[in-house]
């Protein structure tokens, strides 16, 4: 067996309105995580379904887990392989589909990153560690649907 890490977190509910979940739209969705040692997060739920536009929700954060969890595959690939990266930045887009009975899943998400990297950098190769990156992400090797990676490299 590999080594394992632990993570934790708390998330700490501050939705309460006075009078608790007495009915569905009594409460806010509001809440924040923490992490020892690191600013919180103010996170609610999509506003689709009652929650603050203004916090993080989970879905944006499962979707930023994936990008950041492949940049960061990403960059260790190309440091290793002599490739230089000047600047990434990543759109990524997920679909979560609403199963119709009060629940769903996420069903895609597509990273679009955009990757500068060094004159004199193998573009060839540049492209082909998003493969290897891929597969070694931990995020992604950890859910059960697709992600997929459509990047751009530009040359300085």
């Amino acid at each position: 067996m590999g080594r394992q890490h632990k993570y934790e977190v708390t998330v700490t509910w501050t939705g309460n309105k006075g009078s608790g979940t007495v009915n569905y739209r009594a409460y806010a969705r509001d809440h924040t995580i923490e992490a020892e040692d690191k600013s919180s997060i103010a996170g609610s739920s999509d506003p689709t379904f009652h929650g603050n536009r203004n916090r993080w929700n989970p879905e944006e954060l499962l979707l930023a887990a994936l990008s950041a969890c492949h940049k960061l595959s990403y960059l260790h690939f190309c440091a290793i392989s002599d490739i230089v990266v000047t600047s990434y930045i990543d759109h990524a887009e997920g679909l979560m589909t609403e199963d119709g009975k009060d629940g769903g899943r996420f069903t895609s998400v597509t990273l679009r990153p955009t990757i500068t990297i060094q004159s004199g950098s193998d573009i060839e190769l540049a492209k082909s560690l998003h493969h290897i990156a891929h597969e070694k992400c931990f995020i992604a090797s950890s859910v059960n649907f697709p992600v997929t990676c459509e990047p751009e490299i530009v040359i300085l």
